[in-house]
């Protein structure tokens, strides 16, 4: 029930966005304003995602660990959405565009590196890879706090303006990865035994 809730939440954004567009909702340059809007929403669902580990460590809500993985595909959703809008509808998926874009806007290129390391643990999320991996799954789905860090600053970067959603965002950021260390240092301190 949970989980079918979180995909119907992630997906609330997708279908106003959808119908903004279809009622010419979006202003002057809706390609543009789509672009950003399903990047925020890429960037805010992974946060999200790495916020259920701390919540069930530290409040204790076991049942929510499932939601990670949810999340974090329909972050990862999000970005593909963000990508293919940049690519197809404002560059018309030309390549020397594209190579252009990437290469004059060093943003876009940090936001590239971003959406790879998504790819690579939206691939590898499934339990089968888990199976393959083992132990070195866990380090590999690690690479989600470098790939939010870069979200962070993909973001920052290429705001001309109003830079309080990127505050936001990189406040959250530094939050959870202060929560992840804080963990850390409890279970280092604690006993052999009680880890």
């Amino acid at each position: 029930m949970l989980h079918w809730f979180a995909i119907l939440a992630a997906a609330l954004p997708a279908l106003i966005l959808a119908g903004d567009f279809a009622l010419n909702g979006l202003g002057a340059n809706p390609i543009e304003e789509v672009t950003h809007l399903t990047g925020e929403w890429g960037l805010r669902l992974i946060l999200l995602s790495l916020a259920i580990t701390p919540a069930r460590k530290f409040l204790g809500l076991r049942g929510i660990a499932p939601l990670r993985r949810t999340l974090g595909l329909a972050g990862f959703t999000y970005a593909c959405l963000h990508l293919s809008t940049w690519a197809f509808f404002d560059l018309g998926l030309e390549v020397g565009a594209i190579v252009e874009d990437l290469t004059e806007r060093p943003y876009i290129m940090v936001g590239m590196a971003a959406f790879s390391l998504l790819f690579v643990l939206a691939v590898t999320s499934t339990r089968s890879w888990m199976k393959k991996l083992g132990k070195r799954w866990i380090r590999l789905h690690q690479v989600v706090y470098g790939a939010a860090t870069l979200g962070v600053i993909h973001h920052f970067w290429l705001i001309k303006a109003d830079y309080r959603p990127a505050i936001v965002h990189g406040v959250a950021l530094a939050t959870l990865l202060g929560a992840r260390l804080v963990w850390r240092a409890r279970q280092n301190a604690l006993p052999p035994t009680l880890h």
